[in-house]
């Protein structure tokens, strides 16, 4: 019975974890676009050394791999497309689709957060736990947030905002 009762805390506090860390990724990209629209576009476009070549590059970058990652955790056809657009609409996509990823984490119940999703792609094959996918797209959203705060860094943007998830933990829960 003991072990019944801490599997199932086990499982409650994996799934609250997906939903605000969904919910943390979605604060931390809204925070960093409204950011980001203080500053010239023509800088947020301008090429810099990094491993995508622009903040406009690496957000498109990031909104792509949210749409594909949750495309697999809804169990809908998975592609993998560029996004185009104006800097305003990439923007714009980018949070809504932040929200839009959080919003289905939070419909989400334990089994459908602990199940495997197979996944046979081009470039890869697993089988994991639908928790292991969301937690991939947060730590993948966050090292590209990092790397946004470096490039405005390069061009001269000293005031990023903290997007820490113990500052959302703190400060950013509404």
């Amino acid at each position: 019975m003991q072990q019944a009762t801490t599997a199932a805390i086990t499982e409650t506090a994996i799934v609250s974890l997906m939903k605000n860390y969904a919910n943390y990724n979605f604060w931390a990209n809204k925070t960093l676009v409204n950011w980001l629209r203080t500053k010239p576009q023509n800088l947020l476009e301008q090429e810099m050394p990094s491993s995508f070549s622009s903040i406009k590059k690496t957000i498109s970058h990031i909104l792509e791999c949210q749409q594909y990652w949750l495309s697999i955790i809804q169990k809908n056809e998975a592609t993998f497309e560029g996004i185009g657009g104006s800097l305003d609409e990439v923007l714009d996509t980018f949070v809504k689709q932040s929200e839009e990823f959080a919003a289905f984490v939070d419909t989400m119940t334990a089994e459908e957060v602990t199940n495997p999703t197979l996944i046979t792609s081009q470039w890869f094959q697993c089988d994991f736990a639908n928790f292991e996918y969301i937690m991939q797209v947060m730590n993948h959203s966050t090292y590209h947030r990092g790397q946004i705060t470096s490039i405005g860094r390069q061009l001269g943007f000293t005031d990023a905002p903290m997007t820490d998830y113990n500052f959302y933990n703190i400060h950013g829960k509404a």
